[in-house]
């Protein structure tokens, strides 16, 4: 089988959902290429191992090599969900001190989330130090657009696609607001749990007019709007 690489970003966190074969040729090279260009803007990396089945020699050697790159560049990579299989490859080849490998997607995102990990941004970046936001939207250019807007307006934002992972956020980190899009596809149970976990805070919904107002004067509005939920006026 040959590998696929499945990415979505949870906050600060991009995954990279392996399946198939880590091997020599084609294999490793669309990983170190797909790695390194995630480098570019991000620095916090999972690879989600559940669904390798086989890694040589050369497969484990650009994991490794990647690993270097994105830890010189003030980042790091992390493994989760690893197979039996894979276990045994670290352990025969005294990798396993090499590699910090958690046993869930949660677990770690949430290892990121922790005091002096990486902010999973190149140093360029300015870390916002403002008001925590989540943002929740199937529509990835929405989200590219609010994460711009509300970092430009001294927030700290983070996003997703998914509420499922919106869940896991929540869990790792504190958010003073949430920004819901419309239309969140998921299963009924994640769809209840997401909804009992907006009621711990303050959310505004984007409408599905967002997407297609005139831009400067849609983030206008929600800027507005943001800032007298974050900051109501006392009588």
């Amino acid at each position: 089988m040959r590998l696929s690489l499945d990415t979505r970003e949870v906050g600060r966190v991009t995954i990279v959902r392996c399946n198939g074969r880590i091997v020599a040729g084609g294999e490793s090279e669309s990983l170190r290429a797909h790695l390194e260009w995630l480098l570019l803007d991000r620095r916090s990396i999972v690879l989600h191992m559940g669904e390798v089945g086989f890694i040589d020699s050369s497969g484990l050697g650009t994991m490794v090599r990647s690993l270097t790159s994105i830890r010189r560049a003030g980042g790091d990579l992390k493994l989760c969900n690893v197979t039996e299989q894979v276990r045994k490859v670290l352990e025969m080849s005294r990798l396993t001190q090499v590699f910090d490998a958690r046993e869930s997607e949660e677990k770690a995102v949430a290892a990121f989330y922790r005091p002096g990990a990486p902010a999973g941004a190149p140093a360029e970046m300015p870390v916002p130090i403002g008001r925590g936001i989540l943002c929740v939207d199937c529509n990835r250019d929405v989200l590219a657009y609010l994460r711009e807007l509300l970092r430009r307006a001294g927030y700290d934002v983070q996003s997703t696609s998914h509420p499922g992972d919106a869940l896991i956020l929540m869990r790792v980190t504190k958010f003073d607001l949430l920004l819901a899009g419309p239309d969140l596809a998921t299963s009924p149970a994640t769809q209840e749990a997401f909804q009992v976990a907006c009621k711990r805070l303050p959310v505004i919904e984007l409408g599905s007019e967002f997407s297609t107002r005139d831009a400067g004067e849609a983030g206008a509005a929600l800027l507005e709007e943001i800032e007298a939920r974050l900051n109501p006026k006392t009588a």
